[in-house]
C-alpha cells in the first residue's frame, strides 16, 4: 500500500523535473475605443477582453468584437475562428481563420497572429472584401495553421 509522504514526494519529483501540461493562451488587443471582445466556445462565454488560458487544447472557439450589434455567436460582425492544440502528428497542430461566410459580416478591422511558436504567422481583414477571410466553406486556403506546441494568440481589433 502506498503512503502519504511516498506519493506526495512522486508529485513533488514530477513537478521539480518541469513536468508541463499543454496550455494557449489568447490575448485581446481592442485599438477600437468601443466594443467588447468576446471569446466563446459552444455555449460559453470564455472572455470578454480578459486573457485567457486553456488548460489543454482549445478547439472550435470564436472570438469577435461585441459592438452591440453582434449576435452570440459572431453574426453580424468579423469572426475568428480558432483551434489551438499541440499537434500529435503531421498538419494535426493548430489552425486559426477570419469568416465572413453569412451570417457573419465585416464589422471591424480584425486580425490574429500567433505567439510562442509560428511568430508571425496570422492574418489580417481591413475591408469587407479582404482576400485573408472565408466567404465560402470551402475556401480552406485562408486557414493559417501552426505545428508548435503550446503556441498562443493574439486577436487584434482596428489595427
Amino acid at each position: 500500500m502506498y503512503s502519504f509522504t511516498k506519493v506526495f514526494s512522486f508529485v513533488l519529483a514530477a513537478v521539480a523535473i518541469g513536468v508541463q501540461a499543454e496550455t494557449h493562451t489568447v490575448t485581446f488587443t481592442n485599438k477600437c475605443g468601443h466594443g467588447t471582445p468576446t471569446l466563446i466556445q459552444g455555449p460559453n462565454v470564455l472572455s470578454t477582453g480578459a486573457d485567457y488560458t486553456s488548460n489543454g487544447p482549445l478547439i472550435s472557439a470564436i472570438a469577435y468584437l461585441q459592438t452591440g450589434a453582434c449576435g452570440f455567436n459572431g453574426e453580424g460582425c468579423t469572426l475568428i475562428e480558432t483551434t489551438l492544440v499541440n499537434p500529435t502528428s503531421p498538419g494535426s497542430g493548430s489552425s486559426t481563420d477570419i469568416s465572413l461566410i453569412p451570417p457573419h459580416a465585416f464589422s471591424v478591422t480584425s486580425g490574429f497572429a500567433y505567439f510562442n511558436g509560428c511568430d508571425g504567422a496570422g492574418a489580417d481583414c481591413t475591408n469587407p472584401n479582404c482576400p485573408t477571410a472565408f466567404f465560402q466553406p470551402d475556401d480552406t486556403t485562408v486557414q493559417v495553421a501552426c505545428q508548435v506546441d503550446n503556441v498562443n494568440l493574439v486577436i487584434t481589433f482596428c489595427d
